[in-house]
């Protein structure tokens, strides 16, 4: 089963976790011949499936965090359930599109494969995709962002982020292989939503276990002697997607 490490931070997931770009499910819905049904698994909030409710017919919406799923976006197309990556209760040959966004490193590959085989509709799509670290157009800050992310909570990290680090090149993916491309999710944030955005962490999480306090409440010290005012600044994630069919 899937880790939930996000449970307990389902609300500040909701606020401040960043969107992907439109051109992603453009990209992907090129591949898909009948948007009829899509399965979004490890939903969290409901991100991705609002977005692909927009393509599809209807939009099967699965995570194992019922707290994540209160904050979930309602859409008329989407359905809304608990359950994990690897056993659901949907019928045979479901699906015309399998997605899941930012998560896919926490399954348990071989047990998902098995699912993904028995839910999709032959040929199908599956889409997996994440983000690595957020890059700011100002390099005093990045230099900050890295020493948080590598020195103060680099311990804290479970040991699947290192498929995140590696960009998904690692990860297994035994599905018929699609062309694929790389994506930007670029925002504009202010000093309180790269603060938020820190505390939506899991290693921040884990450190807090350990510790019995924030570090981001002093990385948000160091950010407030470079960058004082409340301005935005320009920041942007590296997203990478793996594309693929399902062979039968």
């Amino acid at each position: 089963m899937a880790k939930d490490l996000f449970s307990n931070q389902a609300s500040l997931y909701a606020q401040y976790r960043p969107g992907y770009p439109g051109e992603l499910y453009e990209f992907i819905l090129q591949q898909v011949t009948d948007p009829q049904q899509a399965w979004d698994c490890a939903t969290g909030n409901g991100q991705a499936a609002v977005e692909l409710a927009r393509y599809f017919e209807k939009v099967m919406a699965t995570d194992i965090s019922e707290k994540q799923l209160q904050q979930a976006i309602p859409n008329a197309k989407i359905t809304y359930s608990i359950s994990t990556a690897e056993q659901t209760s949907f019928p045979d040959n479901s699906f015309d599109c399998i997605t899941v966004a930012q998560a896919y490193h926490w399954f348990q590959f071989d047990a998902f494969e098995k699912e993904v085989r028995r839910i999709a509709k032959p040929g199908a799509v599956v889409a997996i995709w994440g983000y690595s670290l957020v890059v700011c157009e100002d390099e005093a800050l990045n230099t900050i962002i890295k020493t948080f992310y590598r020195d103060t909570v680099g311990a804290y990290w479970d040991k699947e982020r290192k498929y995140i680090d590696d960009h998904y090149t690692t990860v297994p993916f035994p599905y018929e292989a699609l062309p694929s491309k790389e994506f930007q999710i670029t925002l504009q944030w202010n000093r309180q939503q790269l603060i938020g955005y820190f505390n939506t962490w899991s290693s921040v999480q884990h450190f807090i276990k350990a510790h019995q306090y924030n570090p981001v409440d002093e990385l948000a010290t160091v950010i407030e002697k470079v960058w004082p005012g409340e301005d935005l600044k320009s920041f942007y994630f590296p997203l990478f997607l793996k594309l693929g069919k399902v062979t039968k």
